[in-house]
């Protein structure tokens, strides 16, 4: 199923097209509200990695505080690394968000005018109920990952502030004028790594709510 779900990908990025790829998919048997499970998860997943990276960022500067003399280019070449994966956790997440809104958008597109095809009123009425009920869901589970991909942002933007200052002021003392900026990044990577759990409990919640 994995094989071929990549497969069907790969095929949709090079055509473009979504809709393709949904017809595709539907051909064996895979759907919307199946594939928009596998982007909850696929989501849910990277904020999980972003979490390990941070932490490890935050490890890895920690320790960066405690310099008290050696290699200044290892010292920069520390910061640089954590922000070079700092900035790739982040952009998978960022990734991954919009493909799960692209699946959800058209599932509720599609589920919306098939709402038009019931001949039963009582079925039709029940169907745009729950319609409404997983719109409001998943709402729910965006902006839950909106707040943890913004709470990313000062994360990013102190790493990188702190790579450029040692990359131009390669010195012992730059190395100390970063420790002052140690506490900001802490409170910043404890405040994303909350609010990324957060959303990975909503991811939870959203699955159950389809199956």
């Amino acid at each position: 199923m994995r094989a071929m779900l990549l497969f069907l990908t790969s095929l949709t990025l090079l055509t473009g097209c979504q809709s393709a790829y949904y017809a595709a998919m539907e051909q064996v048997g895979v759907h919307k509200r199946d594939i928009m499970v596998d982007r909850v998860e696929d989501a849910a997943s990277a904020q999980q990695e972003a979490q390990t990276q941070f932490n490890d960022a935050l490890e890895a500067l920690t320790a960066l505080t405690q310099f008290d003399g050696g290699e200044l280019q290892a010292a920069y070449d520390t910061v640089n690394k954590q922000y070079q994966k700092s900035e790739a956790a982040v952009t998978q997440v960022r990734d991954r968000i919009d493909a799960l809104d692209a699946v959800a958008q058209a599932l509720f597109a599609e589920w919306d005018e098939e709402l038009a095809l019931y001949t039963n009123p009582r079925l039709k009425r029940e169907s745009a109920q729950r319609l409404r009920a997983t719109k409001a869901e998943y709402q729910r589970l965006y902006d839950a990952m909106q707040r943890a991909e913004r709470t990313m942002t000062p994360v990013l933007n102190t790493l990188q502030d702190n790579r450029l200052y040692l990359k131009h002021n390669l010195n012992a003392r730059a190395i100390g004028a970063l420790q002052g900026e140690f506490k900001n990044l802490a409170g910043d990577i404890d405040r994303a790594i909350a609010d990324m759990q957060r959303a990975i409990q909503a991811s939870d919640r959203f699955i159950q709510t389809l199956n």
